[in-house]
């Protein structure tokens, strides 16, 4: 009998306990949707650039840990790891597959086509024809602008320099923008240009700073990926006065006091948003765009730099802010945008 009543209450224990587990299972997640899986692509930059696919995935990060998600991602070191990567991630059924940078754009239209069930996000590119694929851009230039007219105000030298990756339409909104602000907020300002051709050689941008630093240049914005982080380092050497401008993510804490500023492209804030969407049930293929009216850009808080900043230099900035988010300052996107810019407001290109 007592062997008996062992054996009942062993048995009744484990079917309590496969009762918990089961309705464990059946929690609701945080944010209150279905598990998924998200997967992200990044470029040969990958996560560690501190930069633009660093974000990607702390949006990713954000959602597995605020809405229960499930998140990996793959870095792509060749062209063909595009492709090839996008399609590993849909072939094990994840739910929604992120293509992170314009670079993957023939990668992601071909294999969106492949798999319809599985939803393809790219962030900076078009979206493809297909109810099952979006589109994330940004209004670069709009954050850019203020970069320029932070960096133009602030030249003790009158010159200050931008350092690029690699040409394309992104990186164009990133210059011309850049260019328009530092010119409509101290039209005299020279401005130097050099681009890397590459995303992860620090090395040559470390390179290309200094010798824009020698030049003359005292402030250098820079949108060029893992070589950004060379323009970086090559600030840490200048004498005080001379800074580096970081971008995408907030990069002021790489080198305290020698960035003045970072161009902040809220990329996690679109991934997690987007991934919320899918979860939920949501889902708006097409393109979604990004720009200072929707927080989508902008200046980092200047935790290490904001002391230096005179007060009326701020207040510039920031009415340039509030000109662009109520459409009285339109920030060009490219050189003929740019070229009209000037005209139209008696600037020297």
């Amino acid at each position: 009998m007592k062997t008996w009543m062992l054996g009942l209450a062993a048995l009744v224990a484990m079917s309590a306990g496969c009762n918990n587990k089961q309705e464990a299972n059946n929690a609701p997640k945080p944010g209150g949707g279905k598990t998924i899986r998200v997967g992200v692509v990044t470029d040969k930059g990958g996560v560690g650039d501190q930069s633009f696919n660093a974000s990607a995935w702390r949006g990713a990060q954000k959602a597995q840990t605020d809405l229960g998600v499930e998140a990996k991602y793959a870095q792509s070191t060749v062209e063909s790891d595009y492709a090839r990567n996008l399609r590993n991630y849909a072939k094990l059924g994840y739910d929604a597959v992120f293509a992170i940078g314009y670079l993957e754009q023939d990668a992601y239209n071909q294999v969106s086509k492949e798999f319809p069930a599985v939803k393809f996000i790219i962030i900076d590119g078009q979206s493809a024809a297909s109810p099952n694929a979006a589109a994330v851009r940004f209004k670069e230039q709009d954050g850019s602008f203020l970069v320029g007219a932070l960096a133009a105000t602030m030249s003790k030298s009158g010159t200050i320099g931008f350092i690029g990756g690699m040409h394309g339409s992104v990186i164009d909104r990133f210059e011309y923008g850049y260019r328009a602000g530092a010119k409509m907020a101290r039209p005299g300002i020279k401005i130097l240009s050099q681009y890397t051709e590459s995303w992860d050689d620090s090395n040559k941008g470390q390179s290309m700073a200094t010798l824009q630093f020698g030049q003359g240049a005292d402030i250098i914005f820079h949108a060029a990926g893992k070589c950004g982080l060379g323009v970086i380092n090559a600030a840490k050497n200048q004498p005080a006065g001379k800074y580096a401008i970081g971008v995408d993510s907030d990069q002021d804490h790489l080198a305290p006091g020698k960035v003045l500023t970072s161009m902040v492209k809220n990329v996690d804030n679109a991934v997690f948003d987007i991934t919320k969407q899918i979860q939920n049930g949501h889902f708006t293929p097409g393109d979604h765009v990004y720009g200072l009216k929707e927080n989508g850009v902008g200046l980092s808080e200047m935790k290490y730099t904001k002391k230096d900043i005179p007060a009326d230099v701020m207040k510039k900035v920031d009415d340039f802010k509030a000109k662009i988010i109520a459409g009285q300052i339109t920030p060009p996107g490219v050189k003929t945008e740019y070229d009209a810019f000037c005209k139209a407001n008696k600037l020297t290109p």
